[in-house]
């Protein structure tokens, strides 16, 4: 069993002036309290551009319609060292339709959730079904108030009964006392006193206590009806005290205006509990049957009060039994009748308390830290466990069989739906560019096998390119019209370095001419390329047909266009902490510097080595996890200036280019440590990331399409099977390299 050193908690935290705020505090406090040893980092939701007035247990805020909070509170979540996260659910509190980007928050780390629910809806919106559902997903455990809540999760929202438990509301640990002694308090002495307490708003239903009064009164002349709490924010924000004011005057048009006590404010705990001990009955006229939880009911029952309630689900639970007095919704005159027996007899009232408070003990907050606890090390105890670093993965052989069933006889198609190609999207250009040069690294493929697929590749790149604008197209229909006249930069840019590499790689001499041609046709579209990354892509080509075709002008022209305005881009955009050509990440990052250290190698310039080598150990440390391991560059990171990179969406593309681009290291270099930085990036397809996942299908050379943080997105696109091929021959290719070093006897770890 894990032990549990630290937690993170999100929800609302006091001072704001809620019961979830309230509810949020009190459990902090009850974990710090029970175990001291335990770290408690809180993340307090805002509403309001001004931040609360938060004590130091807030570590973090999340500005509740700022959807990029959410994502950075999950990095700075993760960086924490936190074991787990507790949630502390209500509608209204998290922003976007029905509070959906919590979701982005909890999909954005791998830690276990756990989900305490404050409101159970039967009858949800398709916004709250559809976020209740994504909660249920993402929960390793999940926390109701009431069994009644268990069962509208398992009926209505098919939840796993087995990740559901029942804790109670906490109360605090007060004694049972005789209400006059804290009467004289409040300036209630020699009355008897009913009180309520919440946040004011029409659904509390304390019309119906204030209609009962007459009656009452009639009885017992001293009875004061004590309304304590403020107006609920939002009923202020849009009609003011108005809904205060009908009650006022709906209690001086029965005539029981001195009879009724409005304590207009908002109290801490403390005050709270000796108003509730001050009181001989605590009533709670609600009239939401659906009610899951009432903090207030709690605190009530956990002091021992005689309680006269309406029949809402937290109060047929908590007051079963002979606990508590149940009477209908908006029943005036059965909340009179009950009110005045309770009043009229003492020894009934006390036994009442006295039953009451029996089942308080049950509740006090240490109880409920125990049961969270318990609750916390059940979903570390779940998950999986990791693989240690010393696992032996070995590196797979090459594998055209995924390829091949992604491809037809006019190239390489886009997407898939699992592993069956989805025909509606496709062709692109990216593609079969990546599957041509894939032709080319792949050396234990059937000879005829070869000549045939190389040949539709270089098909389609062929029709792709358009002769009236000068560039390549990108995306082809299934019927094998255009989507475009010009695809963009970066697949103009990558479709010059597949022909470059064929032009050198090749297997057969008719494949080489043909990239020959076709690259002194087209590469001239190179000087127009404006896209950094397009410039890479291009640089790469180049020097591959330098190699092919040492002399060749047009690929030193490329070579010698672009390295010097990278080198000026990295300066102008480096940090202290940031070696980067750009002030953001975003995809295919290691391409950079490859093309950087290839293109100094090819033309014997040493200060582009160095700034690749420089600039590739800059961004291999934003893709390593705290425990060594490769981690991609999550796409959510993508275009956040100077920030920290996200942990998901993870892609095979990020993989296959640190694979390659620290095999170019090595070759530059000769330091061994690159060849041990491409074997762990390439130990990411195996399982050596974040979820132990491996993203490989072994038995046909397939790959899915990204490590999510709920698991893996299990689609197997083109993009994805060339990756994970691609860089199994630049591993293979590493073997031979380092005469085994890092061959089929060697672990990825």
């Amino acid at each position: 069993m894990q032990a549990i050193e630290r937690v993170a908690l999100i929800g609302n935290f006091l001072p704001r002036q809620c019961g979830l705020a309230t509810f949020t505090t009190d459990v902090y406090d009850a974990l710090r309290t029970r175990f001291p040893d335990l770290a408690v980092d809180v993340y307090a939701m805002d509403d309001r551009d001004e931040s609360y007035d938060y004590p130091e247990a807030v570590v973090g805020t999340i500005v509740q319609q700022d959807r990029g909070a959410y994502i950075e509170a999950a990095r700075r979540i993760d960086a924490s060292g936190a074991q787990a996260i507790l949630v502390q659910h209500e509608y209204g509190i998290y922003g976007g339709p029905a509070g959906e980007y919590l979701l982005a928050l909890l999909d954005r780390t791998t830690l276990p959730v756990i989900v305490t629910l404050h409101t159970i809806l039967e009858k949800p919106s398709a916004d709250e079904r559809r976020v209740m559902e994504g909660l249920l997903r993402r929960a390793s455990r999940v926390i109701v108030m009431a069994e009644r809540g268990r069962d509208i999760l398992t009926r209505v929202y098919a939840a796993n009964p087995r990740q559901i438990a029942m804790i109670p509301h906490g109360v605090p640990d007060r004694e049972l006392i005789d209400p006059a002694m804290r009467k004289e308090r409040f300036g209630w002495a020699e009355r008897e006193v009913v009180l309520t307490f919440g946040l004011l708003a029409p659904n509390k239903g304390l019309e119906t206590i204030i209609e009962a009064l007459p009656a009452l009164v009639e009885r017992h002349p001293t009875l004061l009806y004590a309304v304590l709490g403020a107006t609920h924010p939002n009923l202020v924000a849009h009609e003011g005290e108005a809904y205060r004011d009908r009650l006022k005057a709906l209690a001086e048009e029965l005539g029981v205006a001195d009879n009724v006590q409005f304590v207009g404010k908002f109290v801490e705990t403390e005050e709270l509990l000796d108003y509730l001990q001050a009181a001989d009955i605590y009533a709670t006229p609600y009239l939401n049957p659906a009610q899951i939880t009432s903090g207030t009911l709690s605190y009530a029952v956990g002091v021992g009060k005689a309680v006269v309630s309406t029949p809402y689900v937290h109060a047929t639970e908590i007051l079963a039994d002979g606990h508590g007095v149940l009477v209908d919704f908006r029943d005036v005159a059965a909340f009179a009748r009950e009110i005045d027996r309770l009043l009229s007899n003492r020894r009934d009232r006390e036994r009442l308390s006295q039953r009451a408070y029996a089942r308080g003990r049950t509740m006090i907050w240490p109880r409920l830290a125990e049961a969270t606890v318990e609750q916390f090390r059940m979903a570390l105890d779940s998950q999986p466990r990791r693989l240690s670093r010393a696992s032996v993965m070995r590196p797979l052989a090459p594998d055209f069989a995924a390829v091949e069933r992604m491809s037809d006889a006019t190239g390489m198609l886009q997407h898939s739906i699992y592993s069956v190609p989805d025909r509606r999207h496709g062709y692109c250009i990216d593609d079969n560019a990546r599957a041509l040069m894939l032709m080319s690294a792949m050396q234990d493929i059937d000879p005829i096998q070869r000549d045939k697929w190389t040949t539709i590749y270089a098909s389609f790149v062929q029709f792709a390119w358009n002769p009236e604008t000068q560039r390549f197209r990108n995306f082809m229909r299934f019927d094998r019209s255009w989507c475009e006249d010009v695809g963009s930069e970066d697949s103009n840019g990558r479709t010059l370095w597949a022909l470059g590499v064929t032009a050198r790689d090749a297997q057969d001499a008719k494949h080489r001419d043909w990239a020959t041609v076709m690259f002194d046709a087209t590469a001239s579209l190179a000087f127009d390329l404006g896209s950094l990354r397009a410039q890479s892509f291009a640089m790469l080509g180049a020097a591959a047909m330098l190699e092919a075709r040492p002399g060749h002008e047009l690929a030193r022209s490329i070579l010698q266009r672009f390295p010097d305005a990278h080198l000026a881009l990295l300066e102008e955009a480096r940090r202290p902490e940031w070696s980067w050509f750009e002030i953001v990440l975003a995809y295919d990052n290691a391409r950079l510097p490859q093309a950087l250290i290839v293109a100094g190698a090819s033309l014997g310039r040493q200060d582009l080595i160095d700034c690749g080598i420089e600039t590739l150990n800059w961004i291999v440390s934003k893709q390593t996890s705290p425990e060594g391991r490769f981690r991609a560059v999550g796409t959510e990171s993508f275009h956040r200036p100077y920030a920290e990179p996200l942990q998901f969406d993870q892609q095979p593309l990020e993989a296959q280019a640190t694979v390659e681009a620290c095999i170019a290291a090595y070759k530059a270099t000769g330091d061994k440590r690159w060849a041990d930085e491409a074997e762990k990036a390439y130990g990411w397809f195996l399982g050596l990331n974040d979820l132990d996942l491996p993203l490989v299908s072994p038995a046909d050379g397939g790959c899915f399409d990204g490590l999510m943080p709920t698991g893996l997105n299990r689609n197997q696109g083109a993009e994805s099977i060339l990756a994970l091929q691609l860089a199994s021959c630049a591993i293979s290719g590493l073997s031979i390299a380092t005469q085994g070093v890092a061959g089929a006897d060697r672990a990825v770890a």
